[in-house]
């Protein structure tokens, strides 16, 4: 059995909600690119339930969500 390395891929707009430094944001890159790499990323997953999120996260990820299924306007 082989030992597949995940790759992280960041999407165009991914962090468009981001509200950060620049800095924060490389930081964080690196840290999931990092935890990618030496497989610890899987470690730290946890399932959630939908129904456990409190009101206002489940509203934000639908915002998310509706807006990813949206054609990306450029500027």
């Amino acid at each position: 059995m082989t030992d597949k390395k995940l790759k992280i891929e960041f999407a165009p707009g991914c962090f468009d909600h981001f509200d950060g430094t620049q800095e924060e944001l490389d930081e964080i890159m690196k840290m999931l690119e990092k935890m990618a790499s030496t497989g610890e990323i899987s470690d730290e997953l946890e399932p959630i339930e939908w129904d456990e999120l409190d009101e206002e996260t489940q509203e934000a990820l639908e915002k998310i969500f509706n807006e990813e299924n949206e054609p990306r306007r450029l500027q």
